[in-house]
């Protein structure tokens, strides 16, 4: 990658967060009490590309969950603040690939779906904090990632045009936004989205699957 400018996802990008993610909207709602079965299942696979907000309304709406959206995403947050605080780790070379960048004179930064204190926390735990100019989260844009707001603030906040700033990503959905809105796109592979693999490769200008590897400046090669 010889970008001057790179915005990096966080989970499933830099750390091993997405199995947590995965579990998290369960864990937090059976810690609310709500009955499981096929259609709280439902429900759950409906929210994923939704923001937290978003996710807490529907839990108001159609569980009756009291409190406000704002109170929800707290106590949701909660659940993976416990997680950042002990158990999310780093990727095997991410933090060594992240100062062969800066040693360069590029210019990093975050854009997270994840709240920005919970981003700082678990990079802050980690030792790479220091490592990017800023963090951004699509809260502060009030957009998911599938639309290209985060990005486009992530780079104006860099001083920097799409064609010319990396975005790093592990999910088919958020990669496609960013190379859609003109960004160069680069796919991280991650076991938790392992079978969107081909379609993240054929998408983008280029591909990570071993920090470790593209740190040394090495092609890594293909888990499929």
């Amino acid at each position: 990658m010889d970008k001057k400018f790179a915005i990096f996802d966080m989970d499933g990008t830099l750390v091993d967060s997405m199995g947590y993610w995965q579990r998290m909207e369960r864990e937090y709602l059976a810690g609310r009490g709500a009955p499981s079965g096929p259609e709280l299942e439902a429900l759950i696979a409906r929210l994923k590309p939704m923001t937290l907000y978003d996710a807490a309304r529907a839990f108001i709406a159609e569980l009756g969950f009291s409190g406000t959206p704002e109170h929800v995403v707290a106590e949701m947050n909660g659940v993976m603040r416990r997680h950042y605080e002990r158990d999310v780790s780093l990727k095997p070379g991410a933090a060594e690939y992240l100062r062969r960048l800066n040693r360069r004179g590029a210019a990093l930064c975050t854009a997270s779906a994840t709240s920005v204190p919970l981003v700082k926390l678990c990079l802050r735990r980690l030792g790479v904090d220091r490592e990017f100019r800023f963090m951004l989260s699509c809260e502060e844009v009030g957009a998911s990632k599938n639309r290209p707001d985060v990005y486009f603030e992530a780079a104006r906040r860099l001083g920097s045009a799409p064609a010319e700033t990396a975005v790093f990503e592990d999910s088919l959905s958020a990669l496609t936004t960013a190379k859609n809105a003109g960004f160069y796109a680069v796919a991280v592979y991650d076991a938790a989205s392992a079978s969107d693999w081909p379609a993240l490769r054929a998408l983008a200008d280029e591909c990570v699957v071993d920090w470790s590897k593209a740190a040394a400046g090495q092609r890594g090669s293909d888990p499929i």
